[in-house]
């Protein structure tokens, strides 16, 4: 204690000066800069319905009140005749007397004010929670239409004309669910609005990118800033378990990994909304990818490539105990993150030293900044989706052995039989064309896409046209914020937008 009062320190400032306390001052003031936005977009989103939800509740309120009052002074007056009867018999006195005696509850200057002050505080907060009742129903709604939940001639009447499209056939078969919306708020569809893909990670689907509010999630902004928007499902996902010949309930349904994803499923996505718009199109992808140069620009959001410095705890004990290898001896074909088999396979992972599950999600993810309480509620309502054991095999394989290659089936003979080769070939990420316009975003808590694993996927970029490279990098994010995040339209969204627009 002496040496630090004599160094000029306090324990105070020394604690002040840490990082970890400015990052969490820094939060906390994002966090109510983003609640202050948040309310200022959902009101300016439905401001006819706030104004006139509070002018009716105020006026409700109103007439509850002054009922209630001349329901009271109607009591007086009745309690003042029996009065009035009574002592007019035994003292002879006169009716404005009596009332001077009982009184008669009279309004005075502050009562009026007081009533009216009360009257507006009751009736805006029953109009602001109407509204919001009304604003968050029609999202519901919305958002059911977009997935197919509600009946399609209903969709005619929706201004931003949700199509549900599930005719994407692979070339091995699967058959691919997408939605599109083709129209912002205004409902024009005029002109050649240029395509935007949007493609979910590892364990999603194509709502990843409807999680948040209308004035919050990248699909709809999208779309209220002229894109037409498509929205993809890989295959085994809620909306995509159709194939040509094959049930999900066989085996070789599930006989694919993140390989066939690259080969097959991002192809036909690509062909069919390039056929549909008449135009190149953008990509946007969250997490796991690869690269197609058909595209007019490229945006990867913390993307998963090389994996060998991985920092999940869930991740890393499940890759180095072999456990997705496990299931799938034990005849496990479809790893279902919501079934009994999987449940019981995280109840290993969770008993493993240092692993600590009380927060599945940040476990898998990292810490993440910047999601609400309430979002993850929704995002365990959806979310996560089926994909297939092998496919988790082959991202162990990446995480043991730290390079991109495709999948090892850990015998020669096979391997040949695949590949023309005992090992299985390596990714070149330097054949990524170098003029390709090009925006990756990765954040410094991400535990999936860790920074030493993105850097070397940077290291590919290095002779990349400066001109068409953008990189952005936040040190608070973490794997889930780029998606579910409620300040990503001002960090991530707007920035990406703005780069669309000058390709």
């Amino acid at each position: 204690m002496q040496r630090l009062r004599s160094s000029g320190s306090s324990i105070w400032g020394n604690l002040v000066s840490t990082p970890r306390l400015k990052r969490k001052a820094s939060n906390t003031w994002a966090a109510v800069q983003d609640a202050f936005f948040s309310t200022k977009d959902t009101f300016e989103r439905n401001k006819v319905v706030f104004t006139v939800g509070t002018s009716l509740a105020s006026v409700a309120t109103a007439w509850i009140g002054y009922s209630l009052r001349y329901y009271h002074e109607t009591r007086i007056d009745q309690r003042l005749e029996t009065i009035e009867k009574a002592m007019r018999n035994s003292n002879n006195l006169e009716h404005s007397e009596l009332r001077e005696i009982a009184g008669s509850g009279s309004i005075s200057a502050p009562t009026c004010f007081a009533t009216a002050g009360t009257t507006l505080i009751i009736g805006y907060g029953l109009g602001w929670r109407g509204g919001k009742w009304y604003a968050n129903r029609n999202f519901r709604k919305e958002q059911m239409k977009l997935l197919g939940q509600k009946n399609p001639r209903g969709w005619q009447i929706n201004p931003r004309g949700w199509q549900l499209l599930g005719q994407v056939t692979t070339q091995d078969g699967y058959i691919l669910s997408m939605q599109r919306i083709p129209a912002g708020r205004s409902g024009k569809t005029a002109g050649k609005r240029p395509p935007v893909l949007l493609q979910h990670g590892l364990l999603m689907d194509g709502i990843t990118w409807l999680l948040l509010p209308p004035d919050q999630s990248l699909a709809f902004l999208l779309v209220d800033n002229g894109f037409d928007v498509w929205l993809a499902n890989t295959r085994g996902s809620k909306y995509s378990r159709g194939h040509t010949s094959l049930s999900p309930n066989e085996q070789a349904y599930w006989d694919w990994s993140w390989d066939e994803l690259v080969a097959y499923d991002l192809p036909a996505t690509f062909q069919y909304v390039h056929n549909k718009a008449g135009q190149k199109l953008h990509y946007v992808g969250h997490s796991l990818d690869q690269l197609l140069n058909v595209l007019r620009s490229t945006a990867l959001l913390c993307p998963i490539a090389y994996m060998g410095q991985i920092a999940s705890p869930l991740a890393k004990n499940a890759a180095d105990n072999f456990l997705a290898e496990a299931l799938y001896w034990l005849g496990i074909d479809e790893f279902n993150p919501r079934g009994a088999a999987v449940i019981k396979l995280l109840k290993d992972i969770c008993n493993k030293p240092g692993v600590d599950c009380t927060n599945l999600l940040t476990a898998f993810t990292g810490q993440n900044c910047c999601l609400k309480s309430s979002i993850v509620d929704v995002f365990l309502d959806h979310e996560p989706q089926s994909t297939s054991t092998k496919n988790m095999i082959h991202l162990a394989q990446m995480i043991r052995e730290g390079s991109i290659a495709m999948y090892d089936y850990n015998d020669e003979v096979e391997n040949i039989k695949h590949y023309g080769q005992p090992t299985p070939p390596v990714y070149n990420m330097t054949s990524i064309p170098n003029d390709l316009p090009f925006f990756l975003s990765y954040g410094g808590a991400d535990a999936l896409a860790d920074v030493k694993d993105v850097k070397l996927l940077l290291d590919n970029l290095k002779d990349h046209d400066g001109d068409k490279l953008v990189i952005q990098y936040r040190d608070d994010y973490a794997h889930a914020d780029y998606v579910m995040g409620q300040n990503a339209i001002q960090v991530v969204y707007d920035p990406l937008m703005a780069f669309f627009r000058l390709q």
